[in-house]
């Protein structure tokens, strides 16, 4: 009993946990095609601010398909992790990952923003003119 890991997972919890994570995993798959489809179908009264909004939700899309990927993955890990300094050590690399992916994904929108905002006031200024 002394040789026993304390952490051990039977062989049955840990393959009916990553077959839930498989499953889970083509379920999000699934959702996230759909939203690709719905963005891509998306339209807008304005081609600028369609395209906008377009390029804008690809990337919501795309930042949230990698976050949920990461997240997926490290489940992945977890399941399989031997002992607790592995479950730990999965779940620093994966805090550590995330937050550096968040500060990314932030700059990228705020950047993306930006953009929109010059160039629908750029729209704005010419339709104004006098002509």
């Amino acid at each position: 009993m002394a040789d026993r890991n304390p952490y051990e997972v039977p062989t049955e919890m840990r393959e009916f946990a990553e077959r839930s994570v498989d499953q889970a995993r083509k379920a999000f798959d699934g959702f996230i095609g759909a939203a690709h489809k719905a963005v891509d179908s998306a339209h807008g009264s304005a081609e600028s601010a369609r395209a906008n909004t377009q390029d804008a939700a690809r990337k919501a899309i795309s930042y949230a398909e990698n976050n949920v990927g990461a997240a997926f993955d490290l489940a992945r890990k977890l399941v399989q992790s031997k002992d607790l300094t592995e479950v730990l050590e999965h779940q620093s690399e994966f805090v550590k990952a995330q937050i550096a992916a968040l500060q990314s994904q932030l700059r990228d929108l705020g950047e993306a923003a930006q953009d929109a905002a010059a160039k629908a006031a750029e729209t704005v200024t010419k339709a104004a003119r006098p002509k």
